[in-house]
């Protein structure tokens, strides 16, 4: 077996719950063998996230063009600052971070609140449909948050405000100006939608290589990591998405889909293996990062979902 070193052009600048480095190498096992060939020509994402998945394989394949989509503005109009402007957000990240540096602990608190109290503050005031000169400064208290905060989480209220508390971390990196100009090279060719999944139903055709990484199912009652923007992800919502991977499977299309897997906590739940039936359906080992108790971190399975043969 031929093993790709996994180097991709650019790596996400931001921490994201949920996010699949771990599983790029199970990933790049399954991929169609399309995008070896040339036969793929179009990558898209309709829940972008992070981008692990995007930035790795935009560096191991290439694209005519891509697509991604998420419906957390504050996260696409991030994108779309880096896609556009990232030599102003360098500068913008560079003052937060020069400023936070050189404070204490305490100091570095108060930063970070004022940040954060300023951020929920001005949401009112920002257009996330029409790109604006102050994009750039809420690009960079994005990054700054999402740096700086309890376990790099990115997580909103019902309100659409920022509600994660301050992480004491001693050296973070908030300015990654290398990487910031990586991203935004990768960026060049891809379309950035805000908007919910079907938002990239237009651009997906017989050509086309679709990732889908939609907010996991809780596993139990006490998960609630099915959301990191102000609306929720229903099992509603999971029949929805099986509605369009089905739809995409009819245009051709190759699709690839992660989800938490149930039987991990209950051996009689079959609801992703009844949704998805007639599918491809593997279960990968990965690790939960996400839990607020040690205990609760471990080895677990999730879902791969493909509608065409692995290679």
């Amino acid at each position: 077996m031929t093993h790709l070193t996994l180097v991709p052009t650019a790596n996400p600048f931001m921490k994201w719950a949920g996010g699949k480095s771990q599983l790029l190498y199970a990933f790049n096992k399954r991929f169609p063998a399309g995008l070896k060939t040339g036969e793929i020509t179009h990558y898209v994402e309709p829940f972008i996230g992070g981008g692990a998945v995007y930035f790795f394989i935009t560096g191991q394949f290439p694209f005519e063009s891509c697509t991604i989509c998420d419906s957390n503005e504050e996260l696409i109009l991030t994108y779309r600052v880096i896609k556009e402007s990232p030599q102003d957000l360098v500068e913008c990240l560079a003052t937060l971070e020069s400023e936070y540096l050189a404070d204490n602990e305490a100091e570095r608190e108060t930063q970070f609140y004022a940040v954060r109290d300023t951020f929920n503050r001005n949401k009112s005031r920002i257009t996330f449909d029409t790109v604006q000169p102050d994009w750039v400064e809420r690009a960079a208290q994005v990054i700054f948050l999402n740096r700086t905060c309890f376990n790099g989480l990115f997580r909103m209220n019902r309100n659409g405000g920022f509600n994660v508390p301050f992480g004491k971390y001693k050296n973070p990196r908030i300015c990654d100006k290398k990487n910031i100009h990586n991203v935004s090279a990768v960026l060049k060719n891809t379309r950035i939608l805000l908007g919910d999944f079907s938002s990239c139903r237009p651009y997906i055709n017989a050509g086309s290589f679709v990732y889908l990484d939609p907010p996991y199912r809780p596993l139990n009652s006490t998960a609630f990591f099915t959301s990191y923007g102000k609306d929720g992800f229903t099992d509603a919502d999971q029949q929805r998405l099986a509605g369009f991977y089905r739809e995409l499977d009819t245009a051709g299309a190759r699709c690839m889909l992660s989800n938490s897997d149930p039987k991990n906590e209950n051996h009689g739940d079959t609801f992703f293996d009844t949704l998805y039936d007639g599918f491809t359906i593997e279960r990968v080992p990965a690790r939960r990062i996400i839990n607020s108790k040690g205990s609760g971190r471990g080895d677990i399975n999730e879902l791969v979902i493909t509608n065409y043969e692995n290679r």
